[in-house]
């Protein structure tokens, strides 16, 4: 087992310094998503000395544009696949434990308008609630019409017959992902953004370690590790095509992407701090209206993609899908001008040889596999079962030989950077706040314009704390990921992304990207 790596390190310069040093490593993650992030923590929780890289930002990707819920999977139980929901189930418990000042239970209403749908619904929630066991977060409800439209004011009441009511929790994602980051950098593992791999090295045949770049400065490090994860989500086969044409082998392609679309409105679409769940739409996918940080998501679809755009924009059809659904059990119909912020995700589905059609049919479990020089690489699940994932992966690198060291994985119980000593849960539904930091708000609070507010939650405070501590490079960083503007209101973020870019000039980064981000706006709105 290789020296535990470095201290916490989030000065840029410092930490380039640190992965300069670092010549040899017991594992190399590429990846700085939730899966990649998830595997750093575990791995360097055993004592293992690890770096992880990543080419962009921490959950530039898929990872920072979930539909926000941690759950188990209602459509998973209605597929049968109990296994899977079980697990998730147990795997929300313990993320809503280890973060709670990032994740919180979320209320669903289920309205019924056929006589049917309230005792069939209601018998399968019931089932979920059977499957979670003491990690259950309330009982199912059968509901109303009166109780239905109290809880969600704004659905349609044109034929309401009355609802079910479940629980399931929702997320921070994009902070989420930063604090596994920053967790595992406690856990002394050496975790850089901007640092793409651009080549795979070989001993022998096997893998023997990494080169990669600094975005910033071109400058180039080498580091040698027997065991190297491949944890890029939708694009591992970029990766696995690598290796195997070092090999002279031809790689069949893994994940089979599916996209998702979310639609951001006003709050008063559906005033409610619970969420509207529509099991079943016109063409048999699932319809959620989330209330989330001031605002609600609309969506998801479910839509076969080809192309591996980091920034994917969605189909028209998409978009009229949502809204039209939205439309039937809104009593206020969205319209795209309506819209105030649109963002689509990539998911990464292993691709089922004997599957055809509809990517909602593939697997949303996730795949480990490990080629013959001994490159692992991990793909699909969901965000949920991160942990499980990650500790998965740990395990068969152990079992492998890859790595070596202790077999027990102390993630279940590890509470991550910020999490408050009281366990209360952040309220998620209203604007952020100094609670985003949990026990690190009174350290942000402590930073020049703590009064200086740029946008509601978002001080010029806490835009020196994310470069100083969170790992934030440019505009987009702040606006996107440290705090969630541009997933809220487009044309908000637009506004204070001067000011923003002259805070970061003030903390000595010389590139901030303001016209990079301004020009990233336009892809998130209809403007």
């Amino acid at each position: 087992m290789t020296s535990r790596i470095s201290p916490l390190l989030t000065d840029r310069k410092q930490l380039l310094a640190a992965l300069g040093r670092t010549d040899q490593a017991d594992m190399v993650v590429i990846g700085g998503g939730a899966t990649g992030l998830g595997v750093a923590l575990d791995a360097a929780a055993r004592g293992l000395s690890v770096v992880l890289l990543e080419a962009k930002d921490f959950a530039k990707g898929t990872s920072s544009r979930a539909t926000k819920l941690v759950h188990g999977g209602v459509r998973y139980l209605a597929q049968g696949n109990i296994s899977l929901v079980r697990e998730a189930l147990h795997e929300r418990s313990a993320l809503l434990r280890n973060a709670p000042h990032l994740a919180a239970p979320l209320a669903f209403v289920m309205p019924s308008y056929k006589c049917w749908e309230t005792p069939f619904y209601g018998v399968g929630l019931k089932a979920y609630d059977a499957l979670a066991g003491k990690d259950g977060l309330g009982a199912t409800r059968f509901l109303g019409t009166r109780q239905v439209k109290e809880l969600l004011p704004g659905v349609s009441d044109n034929g309401l017959k009355g609802g079910v009511m479940y629980w399931d929790g929702q997320f921070d994602d994009a902070r989420l992902a930063l604090a596994l980051a920053r967790t595992a950098a406690r856990q002394s593992a050496l975790v850089a953004n901007y640092c793409p791999v651009t080549q795979l090295l070989y001993e022998n045949n096997k893998i023997a370690g990494v080169q990669c770049i600094d975005s910033e400065t071109g400058q180039t490090f080498t580091i040698r590790s027997q065991c190297v994860v491949n944890a890029t989500g939708v694009w591992v086969d970029d990766l696995r095509n690598q290796d195997a044409n070092h090999q002279g082998q031809a790689s069949e392609s893994l994940v089979s992407p599916s996209q998702g679309v979310h639609l951001v409105v006003d709050r008063d679409f559906l005033p409610s701090n619970h969420a509207l769940l529509i099991p079943k739409t016109a063409d048999g996918r699932v319809l959620f209206a989330v209330p989330w940080l001031g605002k609600v998501i609309l969506g998801t679809t479910d839509t076969p993609r080809h192309d591996l755009a980091l920034e994917p924009t969605p189909f028209d059809s998409e978009v009229d899908f949502i809204l039209s659904e939205a439309g039937k059990y809104l009593a206020k119909k969205p319209t795209r001008s309506d819209v105030k912020s649109i963002w689509v995700g990539l998911r990464p589905l292993v691709k089922a040889s004997s599957s055809q059609g509809s990517t909602k049919k593939l697997s949303r479990e996730h795949t480990i596999l490990t080629s013959e020089s001994g490159l692992v690489t991990v793909t699909g699940g969901k965000w949920t079962t991160y942990r499980s994932m990650a500790e998965d992966v740990v395990q068969q690198c152990l079992a492998q030989g890859l790595i070596s060291g202790t077999a027990h994985s102390v993630t279940k119980n590890l509470r991550l950077v910020g999490a408050p000593k009281d366990n209360r849960s952040r309220n998620l539904h209203v604007h952020a706040d100094l609670n985003t930091y949990g026990s690190e708000s009174a350290w942000v609070q402590s930073l020049e314009g703590a009064e200086t507010e740029l946008l509601p939650g978002l001080t010029e405070a806490m835009v020196r704390f994310a470069v100083r501590y969170e790992y934030a490079r440019t505009v987009e960083d702040v606006l996107a990921r440290r705090s969630r503007w541009l997933f809220l209101d487009t044309f908000a973020a637009q506004q204070a992304s001067e000011r923003v870019a002259q805070i970061l000039q003030e903390e000595g980064i010389e590139q901030p990207g303001l016209s990079d981000f301004v020009s990233l706006c336009q892809q998130y709105s209809f403007s």
